[in-house]
């Protein structure tokens, strides 16, 4: 599979990756903070993306920063927080229609790059701080995202599963940060903390589309240097634990189904050359609709409304996820034990694993083919250090044999048993 070739450049407080590509009509442009995941600034670097895709001191409400994304032909422009392994990324993406493909000639890609500089570097400040409106109409909206997260009981039951099976460990932390904090945040704190993030946070900017490498380079070096960073790589290594006894906890709450999330530890992430067999592994396993987990627990059983699995690929965990009536915790407790003994045991057949390899390349290529799709898998290789072409990355998937999926599943260690029931129903 050909894929375009990036360019990375070491630049004056930031990395710049240039990807040409005259596959898209559009112009994708997207810069990463990342930062050690800690509890003191979680809540407030959940917050900052909000606040700064607001407003800038030359658009100084959100009417008048939105008519400026409108009046460059609808360019789109969103930002979010996640975890990667034990850091935490704040993502803010520009996409940007290619002046070449229209009729004036107007300088579009500049003018959007320079109000993406406005967004990232002068936002709207009032004296020392952001203004408050802004800060206290985005606090109650992150207040509102935190509390929801108990409606949406399966993403309550697997931050539940975190909270329990990564205790003492940063990854436990929590993205949209603590209501508790929220009370101390101001718009004075707030901006002081923004002001160390833009110093201090690694930043890598990527742009990908029908682009010219010299005129992007001589824009970003305009938009985006940081004098005062050096950029150095702040990356926070993982933390391994060594299984010494299985948790099992259960949780009431009025819920109508209940939610088995289990957590195993795998100790491959991305990068590590059993890598390739552990993406292979979680597709007999939970990945896909012919995998172990919904053939045998949902369909053969009818014990599960949904049983599938994923893995967090730069902390090297195993999630499994089940919505189950909250009467057959111990059956399907004990079928989703056997799919993994079932794994370890080489209970399934070579034909299984070139299904799965086709489907695992099929989901990577989908992938690709979108623009910050792309950008996320080349930034998952940047951050772990194994960057490599795509043509390799399906390369090590189709080398993957049924004895690599047996000896990683091998590897892989029950760490804790998450049930969330009804307040009636049993263990």
């Amino acid at each position: 599979m050909k894929i375009t070739e990036e360019k990375l450049l070491d630049k004056q407080g930031y990395r710049l990756h240039i990807l040409p590509s005259k596959k898209y009509k559009t112009i994708s442009i997207v810069a990463k903070f990342k930062a050690p995941l800690k509890r003191e600034g979680i809540t407030e670097r959940a917050l900052l993306p909000h606040v700064l895709q607001k407003a800038t001191n030359n658009h100084p409400n959100v009417r008048s920063l939105q008519s400026a994304l409108e009046n460059l032909y609808g360019t789109a422009l969103s930002s979010d927080g996640s975890k990667k392994g034990e850091n935490h990324v704040i993502s803010f993406r520009m996409e940007v229609v290619n002046e070449a493909y229209l009729n004036d000639q107007e300088p579009i890609l500049e003018e959007a790059l320079k109000l993406f500089n406005e967004v990232l570097f002068d936002p709207k400040v009032d004296g020392n701080g952001f203004d408050s409106e802004i800060v206290s109409r985005e606090k109650q909206t992150l207040e509102q995202k935190i509390t929801s997260i108990k409606d949406d009981k399966m993403s309550y039951a697997n931050l539940r599963l975190m909270d329990h099976m990564c205790q003492g460990e940063p990854y436990s932390l929590h993205v949209h940060g603590y209501l508790e904090d929220m009370k101390a945040i101001t718009p004075e704190n707030l901006y002081d903390y923004y002001r160390s993030m833009i110093a201090k946070d690694m930043l890598d900017v990527y742009v990908i589309g029908d682009v010219d490498e010299a005129f992007i380079e001589k824009m970003a070096d305009q938009f985006f240097t940081r004098k005062e960073s050096g950029n150095a790589d702040n990356d926070q290594v993982s933390v391994v634990k060594d299984v010494d006894k299985v948790n099992e906890i259960v949780e009431k709450e009025e819920v109508n189904q209940g939610k088995l999330h289990i957590g195993y530890r795998t100790y491959t992430k991305f990068g590590d050359t059993d890598y390739y067999a552990l993406q292979i592994f979680n597709g007999i396993f939970g990945g896909f609709p012919s995998s172990k987990l919904f053939m045998n627990v949902r369909e053969k059983h009818s014990l599960a409304y949904y049983a599938a699995s994923r893995f967090e690929s730069h902390k090297g965990l195993l999630l499994v996820f089940s919505g189950i009536d909250p009467n057959d915790f111990d059956q399907a407790k004990s079928i989703i034990l056997e799919q993994m003994e079932a794994m370890k045991n080489g209970d399934f057949t070579e034909e299984q694993v070139n299904e799965t390899k086709e489907q695992v390349i099929n989901q990577l290529q989908e992938t690709m083919d979108n623009a910050n799709g792309l950008i996320e898998v080349l930034y998952h290789q940047m951050i772990s250090g194994a960057e490599m072409p795509a043509g390799d990355l399906i390369d090590h998937i189709r080398k993957v044999n049924k004895q690599d999926v047996i000896n990683i599943a091998n590897k892989i260690e029950l760490d804790t048993i998450y049930f969330l029931t009804s307040k009636e129903g049993g263990e």
